[in-house]
């Protein structure tokens, strides 16, 4: 299959992650253009990357960065920075990229994390990283826009011999370990990518993990036994209704009401 070429996007392009969506990116034939937020990082990354500056924080910096762009992925991490930097890097940075996009419409594909749904585990009670992703994953979905979310299990805890992928829906695998499923970080970066392509991953929420066995070629073949996601819907196609808008912070629902409205008035939905 041939995949048509696009100018790429990569928000937390230095990332451990990030690093590799750009390089295979970069494989696949598509111009990619890796975010960073000064210019000391940006020798990181191969020639073939056009690197901009600007800070998912600091929404005025990211106006001239969208110009031309077709897809973008979101790998974005906060680092431990607490639960004020899960709120402003994880969930905030999604939302000022999303802003700053404005009319335009990009193919997009966002990574949160298995058992991104659990909220009274003891790290979300911790961090409430999870609540925040799971944040940043509504306010995807209201956009509007094409789709993949991805949540992808424990990075590079995939047995030497463990490289075919499962792709699962609800989020039941939540003891918060290894035991949920690991994965390679090369492969997550490369279903980030490749879904941005795949017709049959539109729409679609999954968590991935690896299992015994041969890594994929064929990509909609992996993609296509999926449910898509409910247009309209916040959640997950089989996600646990745990999360009550009604209870959610004031500031949230305004972000989602705003990208609510302005999508309605450009005529997305």
């Amino acid at each position: 299959m041939t995949i048509p070429r696009m100018a790429v996007l990569v928000v937390g392009a230095t990332g451990s992650i990030g690093r590799l969506v750009v390089d295979v990116a970069i494989r696949q034939g598509h111009a990619v253009r890796a975010l960073v937020r000064t210019p000391g990082k940006a020798g990181q990354f191969p020639p073939e990357a056009q690197v901009v500056i600007g800070d998912v924080t600091r929404p005025e910096t990211l106006s001239g960065v969208m110009e031309g762009i077709d897809a973008i992925v979101f790998t974005l991490g906060s680092d431990g920075a607490g639960k004020v930097g899960v709120e402003s890097v994880d969930y905030g940075g999604v939302r000022n990229v999303l802003s700053a996009l404005g009319s335009r419409k990009a193919r997009i594909a966002l990574m949160t994390s298995i058992g991104v749904t659990n909220r009274t585990g003891s790290y979300n009670r911790a961090t409430e990283a999870h609540d925040w992703k799971r944040r940043s994953e509504r306010l995807v979905r209201a956009s509007g826009l094409r789709y993949t979310i991805v949540r992808p299990g424990w990075f590079d805890y995939n047995g030497p011999d463990e490289h075919r992928l499962v792709l699962l829906q609800g989020d039941r695998r939540q003891a918060g370990n290894p035991s949920d499923g690991g994965v390679a970080r090369r492969q997550i970066a490369e279903v980030l990518v490749r879904s941005l392509s795949s017709d049959h991953a539109l729409r679609q929420t999954f968590e991935l993990i690896a299992a015994a066995g041969l890594a994929p070629d064929d990509f909609d073949a992996l993609f296509a036994p999926l449910d898509a996601d409910s247009r309209g819907a916040l959640d997950g196609v089989h996600d646990i209704a745990n999360m009550p808008l009604d209870d959610e912070p004031q500031r949230v629902r305004d972000d989602l009401n705003a990208v609510l409205a302005y999508q309605s008035s450009v005529g997305v939905h």
